[in-house]
């Protein structure tokens, strides 16, 4: 009896002094920079891709060439080896044993973000076109719950997005492509952004350059604060497609800065203080050398290779992973919404699992 009522004592004095871990992220900001390569994330600038033209080659050098690899890619991508590798987890070195990958077959855009959405890959979904997506996105799976109505929010600056994830079935608000943003109180910053989407030059018909989603974004923050905000940047994919090597590091190092953004913005709120997460990925990678680094698809295997980042207050702070099990895009939406504290794995059982890791767990 005695034994037991010690026993008891411990247990009661134990739940005292140690805390229970408790859940913290309450808002999640998902930013993609579509076909971003694993080899500048984890290599930094790739010499054998440098333009003949001289003078960008050396201004492109001074910039960005660095002795080591680790130097190069944070000379590249600062923030994301400097904020995330220090005090979040980034995943997809292969040579360091952890492996990112794509489940569809297709390596290219629309079947890769629907993928990443709905934690899945449907067959069905093999090409680019503007088709409603017929299965549901974990965005709309969580709009649909009370804690999350109408705190979801999309922002893309491929003109697909209101398509992938179903606008006008799922009832989340898209801002993508060269469309204005009509949705919150106009400001003088949002006027400008709105108005430079109608008059501006446009060098790609389907979307606009990356700093027109991305401050169109910022400004939906600071009005409406959803828990919730996508955001797809794609001048990586464009500038690589056009074989631009310079342009496509140039957008890549932007996009940084990007996330830089962002990340301060949020910080400087109370809602998103301490309580965010920020998860960052491609949809597919791209091949290797001269020419096949143009290009994804079927006929380039190693475009199903991918990366991931994952930065917030529920993520143990592990940098850059090694020697671990593979990892897939589809696994996203269910972490995504298990850091929100959903079962959204539960709910939808063909969804990629939870990445233990990144929940703490």
């Amino acid at each position: 009896m005695h034994l037991s009522r010690l026993a008891i004592g411990l247990l009661l004095w134990s739940a005292i002094l140690l805390p229970a871990q408790t859940h913290k992220t309450e808002n999640v900001i998902f930013v993609m920079s579509d076909g971003l390569r694993t080899q500048e994330i984890f290599g930094g600038l790739d010499d054998g891709l440098l333009p003949s033209d001289e003078k960008i080659a050396d201004r492109m050098k001074k910039n960005y060439w660095r002795d080591s690899p680790a130097g190069r890619r944070a000379a590249l991508m600062p923030f994301l080896w400097g904020e995330i590798a220090t005090h979040g987890q980034i995943y997809g070195n292969r040579e360091l044993g952890s492996e990112a990958r794509v489940t569809n077959t297709m390596f290219f855009s629309y079947p890769g973000y629907s993928e990443i959405f709905c934690g899945f890959a449907d067959p069905g979904i093999d090409s680019n076109d503007k088709k409603l997506n017929p299965n549901i996105t974990v965005f709309e799976w969580l709009n649909n719950k009370p804690a999350f109505h109408g705190k979801v929010a999309i922002f893309g600056a491929w003109d697909t997005f209101r398509y992938i994830v179903n606008a006008e079935r799922s009832g989340i608000p898209v801002n993508d492509g060269w469309s204005p943003l009509t949705t919150i109180p106009t400001t003088p910053e949002l006027a400008l952004l709105n108005r430079l989407k109608a008059d501006g030059p446009r060098v790609w018909d389907d979307e606009p350059f990356d700093f027109l989603p991305y401050y169109t974004a910022i400004e939906y923050i600071k009005a409406k604060k959803p828990r919730v905000l996508y955001l797809s940047l794609g001048e990586t994919d464009d500038w690589a497609h056009a074989g631009n090597y310079s342009q496509y590091v140039e957008a890549a190092h932007r996009v940084d800065a990007y996330l830089k953004g962002l990340w301060e913005t949020v910080q400087s709120m109370p809602q998103y203080r301490g309580k965010t997460t920020l998860i960052f990925s491609p949809d597919h990678g791209r091949g290797d050398g001269p020419v096949a680094w143009k290009s994804h698809g079927k006929k380039i295997p190693d475009s199903k290779y991918i990366w991931m980042a994952f930065l917030g207050p529920d993520t143990p702070p592990l940098g850059e992973r090694s020697k671990i099990e593979a990892v897939t895009q589809s696994q996203i939406a269910a972490t995504l919404a298990a850091l929100l504290g959903e079962d959204y794995a539960g709910a939808v059982p063909n969804a990629g699992k939870v990445i233990p890791a990144v929940v703490g767990h």
